[in-house]
Formats: structure tokens, sequence, C-alpha cells
């Protein structure tokens, strides 16, 4: 299942933070990660467990393993120039590929504009980096020695997934099932979404993949848990 669309009818402002971030995202993966290829600015910015749990910022060539102690690899580190803690914001805004930021943008366009309409512009916003480093948080927990970069708007857009359930559990969603355009309430498409991450975590090789999953989960349950919230006060 791909969702290409939802129902608008009932947006009424312009939802201007929402098109910030997706313009964000795009200037920055365009600009300053060079199309992805720019790997000395994307390892420096990105959020690597074992820097957050041990406060260091890792420099120079450095094994990847398991949890079991097994070597799969190797990734060349890159000075961080701020605190290594500075990355649970600026990783959330950096993705590895054309494909990786266009499958982001294209969810947080669809579901990001009828969550700030609720919500407002300033809680909308609030929302969305407060999901995003829970979901860093999540996926730093599950795997704290990790020397893995993560990077990417995946967890806070995993947020206004979750946040989009709760609010807009039966609003209509248009998505493509195999061939087929149809259409499906919401509560099916994104339940379908969450529970395929949750499947993927579980059957995802230790060390294979090359996605958070925690990071996702993680998310979409701050989502869940805060979107009422933030909408205290806001007509549901």
């Amino acid at each position: 299942m791909f969702p290409i669309g939802d129902d608008n009818s009932e947006i009424t402002i312009i939802p201007v933070v929402n098109y910030a971030f997706i313009g964000l995202n795009i200037l920055v993966f365009l600009l300053l990660q060079g199309l992805g290829s720019n790997d000395a600015f994307s390892y420096a910015f990105s959020l690597v467990p074992q820097e957050i749990t041990k406060g260091i910022d890792i420099q120079g060539l450095v094994p990847v393993t398991t949890e079991s102690g097994r070597v799969i690899g190797e990734i060349r580190h890159y000075s961080t120039p701020l605190p290594v803690y500075f990355n649970f914001l600026t990783s959330m805004f950096m993705h590895g590929s054309i494909m990786h930021i266009f499958g982001n943008m294209l969810f947080l366009f669809i579901f990001g504009d009828n969550l700030e309409n609720l919500l407002g512009h300033i809680r909308f916003a609030v929302f969305y980096i407060i999901c995003g480093i829970a979901a860093a948080l999540a996926q730093v927990v599950m795997d704290p020695n990790s020397t893995v970069p993560m990077l990417g708007a995946s967890g806070a857009i995993s947020g206004v997934l979750g946040g989009y359930l709760v609010l807009f559990p039966q609003r209509q969603v248009r998505a493509i099932v195999f061939n087929f355009l149809t259409t499906v309430p919401a509560f099916i498409a994104l339940g379908i979404w969450i529970g395929y991450q949750i499947l993927l975590s579980f059957l995802t090789p230790e060390g294979q993949g090359g996605v958070a999953y925690a990071a996702h989960i993680g998310g979409f349950v701050a989502g869940v848990v805060l979107i009422k919230i933030f909408a205290i006060g806001r007509r549901v």
C-alpha cells in the first residue's frame, strides 16, 4: 500500500510550517549534502548512538559491529563541529538518497497539512520536532553502542502519522494497493504501515537493512501519545 493523497476539504489555512519543513529538507539535501554525495557533511551532522551514550565525537575509520561483537564493515566518521547532542536536530533534516527524501517528503506533504490545520503553526512545529527527537532516542535506547549514523525525517514523520491516526482515523486516504488505485480509511492505511515497521523490525537480520525501525516505531508511538496534549483547546 502506497498513499498518494487524502481528503483536504477541511483545511482552512496555508500549512506554511509543513511546507517549510519540506523545503528545508530538500535544500539541505541539494545544497549541503550534494544529493547525498557529501559524506563529510552527512556523517558530521548525523546522529550516532554511541556518540550520544558516551558523550564523545567519534572520528576516523571505525568498525561496525553487531551486538554479538561480529564486525560487519567499516564507516569513516567525520568531526562534528557542534556538540554531538545537537545532531538530534540536524539529523532529522538530512537524507541518504533521492528515494529516501522523496518517500519521506511525500508522506509529510500528504499527512502534515491536516495536523497543522488543526494544531496551528507553532504547535505543529513543536510537535514535529519533539516526535523526531523521541524517535532518535528510541533508536539510541535499542542500540546504544551502534556506530552507524542515523539521518532522515522518518522519525518525525512517523510521529505525524501517529497523530493523524488518532485525530483522523476515518479520513479517506487515496492509495495504490498492488496495481490498483483505491480509497481506504486512515486507520487501515496507517495501521498497515506501522504493522509493516514492527514486522520488519523483527525479521531484519542484525546489522542488515539500513533502516532505523526502532526510530519509526518510537516516533509513531510518540505521536499517538502526544497528539491529544497538543490538541488541547482545538476543535477535534
